[in-house]
């Protein structure tokens, strides 16, 4: 999921300094003027030496604190370590940044780039899912601070992203309860599914695994309750096709036929009898 370079809104800054060759010596000697280290710096990422370029973009900080460069260098290291897929060195200088430049015109993209310093990161649906939540913990942050941002908008696709892996996960560890048994924890997982994540594309079959879990239990009241939701909501669906032949003759006609089924929401699964 590495993404495309981002062009930053201050890069064309970068030509008032100049490029300079990626032949020039590359050591940092003590006291060199900023337009020299922000020159290598710039030279070293455009030919994609993150490191080299990390490394620049920190001592511009670190010898000219006060200059005019100070800032949009901090920014430009951590974008440089992200890019090297050094996403804790970039976690850390976005948040110093973060702190330090509560003001700055690209504070949006500090907290977009921190964002996506988690993203990168997220893992199968079969390990650990921690950095998916500190992606969608990251990408709320900047869709609640700065909505109108231009990085919000690829924010919402991201969360959208992230919250469909999520629910993934979920699917995967209701599956494997399911599959060995522990039908009460398969059916608290699925449930979970349909509640928390009803915009994912998992919906459909978690509605189906309810209907194969309530039956297992021989709950055939509630298993006939789901499919009805499910097919109502999702009728063109093969989850639905595959719950509906799972129901004896009874439960199908009540689907089709029974009056008593009115509310066939999603949400009418969570309400009381």
């Amino acid at each position: 999921m590495r993404s495309q370079h981002i062009l930053l809104s201050f890069c064309a800054a970068l030509l008032l300094v100049g490029c300079s060759s990626s032949k020039e010596d590359q050591s940092v000697k003590p006291d060199e003027s900023v337009e020299v280290l922000y020159n290598k710096a710039a030279a070293a990422l455009d030919n994609e030496d993150y490191i080299t370029a990390t490394k620049y973009f920190d001592e511009v900080e670190r010898q000219h604190p006060y200059s005019q460069w100070a800032t949009q260098a901090q920014l430009m290291a951590a974008y440089s370590s992200y890019l090297s897929q050094r996403y804790d060195q970039a976690i850390i200088a976005l948040d110093r940044f973060i702190e330090l430049h509560p003001g700055s015109k690209d504070i949006d993209y500090a907290y977009y780039l921190k964002a996506l310093s988690f993203y990168e990161q997220i893992s199968d649906v079969r390990r650990d899912q921690e950095m998916t939540l500190l992606a969608l913990k990251a990408l709320d942050t900047l869709i609640r601070l700065y909505p109108d941002s231009t990085y919000s908008r690829d924010a919402k696709l991201k969360k959208d992203l992230t919250m469909d892996h999520l629910a993934g996960k979920e699917m995967e560890i209701g599956r494997y309860y399911l599959n060995r048994g522990h039908v009460n924890a398969s059916i608290n997982r699925f449930r979970s599914v349909i509640k928390e994540y009803q915009t994912t594309t998992h919906t459909a079959e978690a509605l189906h695994r309810l209907v194969e879990a309530y039956l297992t239990l021989g709950l055939k009241g509630e298993a006939t309750r789901v499919a009805s939701v499910l097919g109502y909501n999702y009728p063109g669906s093969s989850w639905y096709k595959r719950s509906y032949d799972l129901l004896d003759d009874q439960s199908r006609a009540q689907i089709l036929e029974d009056r008593g089924f009115v509310d066939r929401t999603i949400e009418s699964i969570f309400k009381p009898d």
